[in-house]
């Protein structure tokens, strides 16, 4: 099954689109390139439109020509309007007027008499000359005796956008001998886009001639702007390109890296990932590669745990199977019938133990899986311990070991984080310990004290005590030390262990020790479970 998952995604990755495949890197590396990348292409295809900014300076330059228009309109009016009651503009004066007036330099002027005929241009003055590069030449003819070259122009572009200048201009004069201000962009003699503003030369209401003003510099100032933009344009592509370089180094090769050595673990049979030069990184990817370190490792001492838990389960239910064995084997030889119910009573006691030892395994094996499907929740302490020690009470035999709780009322309140069901089986093993080993008649006591914001619950029996060198191996799975004559077969030998891994699930702990007399006789054990307080 695991053969077919990897060949399942090895096709995947196969089958995977080959996008950016080009670029260096990993996938992620490549993805991390493209946006920036692209984001930065947006960006610079943005910068290099500017439409705002013509937009802008189209208005602006309209603004300015309309202005200086009206001006040079007025003053034309005053100076070169001779004739009454019917005005007529004087040509000569008027174009004198518009010398004085217009600058060549920045935009071009021209005077359009009331019939639209052009009296007046500034280009005329600036002796500017339009001029543009002709048409390579080519050949035209092929004569039988030879070939006959001539020079002619392929086509003529140069008049047609001439021509269709002309025409928008003439267009632009009659609207505005209609007496309105025209003004926006047109094609200019060269077949560039230039501003325009038509400002008609009005005597009270009389339209004498048209002033046009045009500004062909839009395009130049858009060009020297896109310009200035190049540098930055530079450095921001190469700060980008390295951005992504030391994104596509500083994260996708280094969470490679955790997937190949994830994949070691898988299929090597690796017990942990270890990468410290990754795991020094004070980052997100340092603190991903310690995590996944410490969660390999805690993976690994479970798998450890559970190793050892199977061969102590295994050692433990062979040697009641191997006495089962003896047993069954012996009994069809023996002819007494008093051996015949020793070995009858041997059978028994195995059955019991095998049958304890199933059951202590069994919660042993169930406890991790409660443990984290559970949630835990503040719960009371002392109620709990109450109704535990009340049910020992009220199942009690004659004879048998009694439980006491000894409460005070100052810790009525004793709250704890935990999951009751596991709580409550730490001091069930706790007091069946505690009983099976005091001597009948005798009373296992449970107190509660608080030490420093934790809640101490003890449990004290009247037994024989702990030898010192078992303080530890007590806690040990299926170490049993029972004290002589106690029934054969009763305990596993797995209570003690799962008490302790219970309280350290909950961030406690539970050890234990002797209690001794003022001559120093020990007079019984005393088992201390210590949890964190919550506090309200």
């Amino acid at each position: 099954m695991a053969s077919d998952t990897d060949t399942a995604k090895a096709d995947r990755s196969r089958r995977a689109p080959r996008r950016f495949r080009w670029l260096p890197g990993s996938r992620l590396g490549r993805l991390i390139i493209a946006l920036n990348v692209l984001s930065l292409a947006v960006l610079v295809a943005g910068a290099l439109v500017l439409n705002e900014l013509r937009r802008g300076l189209v208005n602006a330059r309209i603004d300015s020509l309309t202005t200086q228009g009206e001006l040079i309109a007025q003053v034309i009016d005053q100076a070169a309007t001779v004739g009454e009651p019917e005005p007529m503009l004087d040509a000569a004066y008027a174009s004198q007027v518009l010398q004085l007036l217009a600058n060549p330099r920045a935009q071009r002027a021209r005077l359009f008499d009331a019939q639209g005929r052009l009296i007046a241009d500034s280009d005329w003055v600036a002796d500017r000359v339009e001029w543009r590069l002709l048409p390579p030449a080519r050949v035209r003819e092929e004569e039988k005796g030879g070939f006959h070259f001539r020079l002619t122009p392929k086509k003529k572009d140069g008049e047609e956008e001439s021509q269709e200048a002309r025409q928008a201009l003439s267009d632009e004069v009659r609207r505005a001998l209609g007496g309105h201000h025209v003004s926006g962009l047109r094609t200019g003699g060269s077949g560039e886009r230039v501003v325009s503003v038509s400002v008609p030369i009005q005597h009270v209401k009389a339209v004498l001639g048209v002033l046009t003003l045009e500004a062909s510099d839009v395009d130049e100032i858009i060009a020297r702007e896109r310009a200035a933009l190049i540098p930055f344009i530079l450095v921001a592509i190469s700060v980008t390109l390295i951005s992504s370089l030391l994104l596509n180094s500083l994260i996708a090769k280094p969470v490679l890296r955790l997937a190949r050595a994830a994949d070691r673990v898988r299929l090597a049979g690796a017990r942990a990932i270890s990468l410290p030069d990754l795991a020094d990184r004070d980052d997100e990817v340092g603190d991903l590669t310690r995590s996944l370190e410490a969660m390999t490792n805690s993976l690994t001492e479970r798998m450890d745990a559970i190793e050892s838990f199977a061969a102590d389960v295994a050692h433990e239910i062979r040697n009641p199977l191997t006495s089962m064995r003896s047993a069954v084997e012996t009994l069809d030889l023996v002819k007494d019938d008093t051996a015949r119910m020793r070995l009858l009573r041997v059978l028994q006691n195995d059955v019991k133990r095998l049958d304890r030892l199933v059951t202590d395994i069994s919660n042993a094996s169930r406890l991790d899986a409660e443990l984290s499907r559970d949630q835990p929740k503040v719960l009371d302490l002392e109620r709990l311990i109450t109704d535990i020690v009340a049910l020992y009470q009220a199942t009690a035999k004659p004879g048998d070991v009694a439980v006491r709780f000894q409460s005070s009322g100052a810790l009525s309140a004793v709250r704890v984080l935990g999951r009751e069901g596991p709580l409550g089986q730490i001091f069930r093993n706790l007091i069946d310990n505690a009983r099976s080993f005091s001597p009948p008649g005798e009373t296992v006591t449970v107190t509660l004290a608080r030490n420093k914001g934790r809640v101490l619950a003890m449990v004290a029996d009247a037994g024989p005590g702990i030898p010192p060198e078992n303080v530890e191996t007590i806690f040990q799975r299926f170490y049993t030390s029972r004290p002589k004559g106690a029934a054969f077969g009763n305990n596993s030998g797995l209570g003690l262990s799962i008490a302790r891994q219970i309280a350290e699930a909950h961030n406690g702990t539970l050890t234990a020790k002797n209690m001794v007399d003022e001559d120093g006789k020990v007079r019984g054990a005393l088992f201390i479970l210590t949890l964190p307080e919550v506090g309200l």
